[in-house]
């Protein structure tokens, strides 16, 4: 029996898997998803649950239910690209004829000493739930600081000051202002937002190291009650354990096919692929449609097109706590209620999809 083996039930294996289980598949494929979870996990939605704004269950989606479908809940610990085998943590080993690596991202701490041990995270669902329960166990008037202030900062200080309007927030950010990739109008939204929730920021930031309690920004102590990290990102560990080329931050190079070049079986979606585009749940999700196109003419023996269509994203919206937002469509920046109204519907139509 031939296997198509999925680690990572994110926004790109997911979208592989539905498109394969749809397929007419020859009868001696089997598919099996790996996953730590029993469900996914919107992980764009993770800053709501941190803040307290948004239950669990909100944010918990079933995997399919199909014959073909096998899950298997576990910790990978390494893939062995020579034998094509996927290790786990209590030493079980699955085999695989093509494997899909969609393992996501983690934190990236850039050396600094004590980040990873005296900050909060927001980058899995269990980290998640113990930074939920880090920020709404906190005393009134406690200061709470999030160092980034990219998009997942900045959706975290907006509905955690929603949600906690007694706290002291500051964002730290090394940028200009924050929101540094965005254009210049959308910039300028989110810091008056800020400005007049009375969130403080803090640009141009250099954060030296982290203490407990304690955030050195030039060497200057910042004393604060919860330390958030969403300062930068880079692939999960065990890609950037492969014995493959990689980039700065250990997201595996690809061919035009999205396959390991050495290991032309193996395929790499989502945070743990190097694109030319910025990670994101829609590029995961349009790079996942062109890769389970491929895998369904690999399990029929069927020649590539000549080449892949160029991947289009079609923007991005990002939110201000419930009521307002920003986005970018095109060439058009939005800011107020529009691109939050829109963000709440496309997280709507996506979970009905999925069931």
């Amino acid at each position: 029996m031939k296997q198509i083996v999925i680690l990572g039930g994110g926004y790109g294996g997911l979208r592989i898997l539905e498109r394969l289980l749809a397929a007419d598949l020859p009868d001696d494929v089997g598919i099996t998803l790996v996953d730590r979870m029993s469900f996914h996990g919107l992980k764009t939605e993770y800053y709501a649950l941190a803040a307290g704004t948004e239950p669990e269950h909100a944010i918990r989606v079933p995997f399919p239910s199909n014959p073909r479908l096998q899950v298997k809940l576990g910790e990978v610990v390494r893939v062995d690209l020579d034998t094509q085998h996927v290790v786990f943590a209590d030493g079980d080993m699955l085999p695989y004829t093509w494997l899909v690596i969609g393992l996501g991202c983690e934190d990236r701490y850039h050396d600094i000493p004590g980040a990873d041990l005296y900050t909060y995270s927001i980058q899995t669902l269990s980290a998640t739930r113990t930074t939920y329960a880090a920020l709404n166990n906190l005393n009134p008037y406690d200061q709470v600081t999030i160092v980034g202030g990219g998009l997942s900062g900045v959706e975290l200080a907006s509905e955690l000051r929603e949600s906690r309007p007694d706290l002291n927030i500051r964002i730290l950010d090394r940028g200009e202002s924050i929101l540094s990739p965005f254009p210049q109008k959308l910039r300028q939204y989110a810091s008056q937002w800020f400005i007049e929730h009375d969130v403080q920021l803090i640009s141009k930031a250099n954060v030296n190291r982290v203490e407990p309690g304690i955030v050195f920004n030039h060497n200057q102590p910042l004393e604060s009650h919860a330390i958030v990290w969403t300062a930068g990102i880079q692939a999960n560990r065990i890609a950037r354990e492969l014995p493959v080329e990689q980039d700065g931050i250990g997201r595996i190079v690809l061919n035009s096919y999205h396959q390991i070049p050495t290991h032309p079986n193996v395929y790499v979606v989502g945070d743990c692929a190097s694109l030319p585009h910025a990670p994101s749940a829609q590029l995961a999700e349009v790079q996942g449609e062109q890769i389970a196109m491929l895998l369904v003419r690999d399990t029929k023996g069927e020649t590539y097109p000549p080449s892949l269509p160029p991947i289009k994203l079609k923007g991005v919206l990002g939110s201000l706590g419930k009521k307002e937002g920003f986005g970018v469509m095109g060439k058009v920046s939005l800011v107020g209620q529009m691109p939050r109204v829109m963000k709440s519907g496309v997280l709507w139509m996506y979970k009905k999809h999925l069931g």
